[in-house]
């Protein structure tokens, strides 16, 4: 065929694949009356996982599996809209990697809320005020993000779903880069980039913020003054900021793993990790004996980290993710044994490891 007789199969297939996605939207439609009848939630990861699954064999490597991921996941945030108006709180202002991250879960056509703390999201997930909530737990080079990590021993809301986020900041300013003498950003932001400032702005100020987006809008209004941003490229779109260097995080890697917090639990999907907290025994080789629970019943445990329990000195909860679902074996008599012996024990959830 010659280009334009390529042009117009294109237009073809064009007017064939809006004709199929009407005919999803009114099947999405009854799915939402439905859910809506029996009270299931619109969000449902364990079916999301095995969708991704299917579409990755149909693709067979044809289409870019980032590219076609990208799509599924706006026509999926269409069918949250239809379905009924889905509501995502996540640590804001807009432009942070939180946003993000919600963006890369949930899509473009869900409403997308900021709150200004970790207080807030759980909050306001309880209250019904949003629907779920995208929240940090931990970063590949910097660790456990401690501010969220406290708030999930005392709520009733569960881990329902997580996001792996590519975390590749930028250097921002609406100056030449000779002119910086002040760089601002989050903290956790700072360390993710602390080897490449050290190398390439040593003498510049570092200036903590409260969020990266917070940090973009300092560089906005203190650019006579030298100063720049280290964040996302959204954050730079958003606040109209040239970026001057890219992917200055010290390990190219770098991710940051966040989980969507609900009032739901998730289901098995097959491939599943679970988060839970305890603590121990008072005595010696506490820990150890509760860990020795996991090698016995040949589970593999992800990380584990610890945090004061703020009610007793001295005493720490221990949270840890382990590979496998709450419900099924042999995962199930594991967790069994373990709220049998620990003085506090809480499964977290449940989630799809992909």
């Amino acid at each position: 065929m010659n280009l334009d007789e390529l042009r117009q199969e294109i237009d073809r297939i064009d007017a064939q694949l809006v004709g199929l996605l009407k005919q999803r939207a009114a099947c999405v439609h009854q799915v939402g009356d439905t859910k809506r009848a029996s009270g299931a939630p619109t969000f449902v990861p364990e079916r999301e996982s095995a969708l991704i699954e299917k579409l990755l064999k149909l693709n067979d490597g044809v289409l870019p599996e980032k590219s076609l991921l990208s799509i599924w996941r706006q026509i999926v945030s269409c069918s949250f809209h239809l379905e009924g108006n889905m509501r995502i709180g996540y640590l804001g202002p807009e432009g942070t990697w939180s946003h993000q991250a919600a963006l890369s879960r949930f899509g473009d056509s869900v409403e997308l809320t900021p709150y200004s703390s970790f207080a807030h999201i759980f909050a306001a997930v309880e209250r019904g005020e949003v629907n779920y909530g995208v929240i940090p737990l931990e970063n590949s080079t910097h660790g456990t993000v401690v501010q969220a990590m406290d708030f999930f021993a005392h709520t009733p809301l569960r881990i329902c779903a997580q996001v792996h986020q590519s975390v590749q900041n930028c250097l921002m300013a609406n100056i030449p880069a000779a002119e910086i003498r002040t760089i601002y950003s989050h903290p956790q932001v700072l360390g993710q980039c602390s080897q490449w400032l050290q190398q390439n702005y040593p003498q510049a100020e570092q200036i903590p913020t409260a969020s990266s987006t917070a940090a973009a809008r300092m560089a906005v209004e203190n650019a006579a003054a030298g100063a720049a941003a280290l964040g996302s490229p959204l954050a730079a779109r958003l606040h109209g900021l040239n970026i001057l260097a890219e992917q200055v995080q010290d390990i190219a890697t770098n991710t940051t793993r966040f989980v969507v917090i609900g009032s739901q639990d998730t289901k098995p999907s097959g491939l599943d990790r679970t988060t839970i907290c305890f603590t121990v025994p008072h005595k010696p080789g506490g820990l150890v004996d509760v860990l020795e629970h996991f090698r016995n019943h040949g589970i593999n445990i992800f990380c584990l980290d610890s945090r004061p329990t703020r009610d007793t000195a001295w005493e720490y909860l221990f949270y840890i993710d382990v590979d496998g679902h709450e419900t099924v074996e042999p995962l199930r008599s594991c967790l069994a044994e373990l709220k049998a012996e620990c003085p506090v024990f809480k499964v977290l959830g449940s989630y799809p490891e992909k």
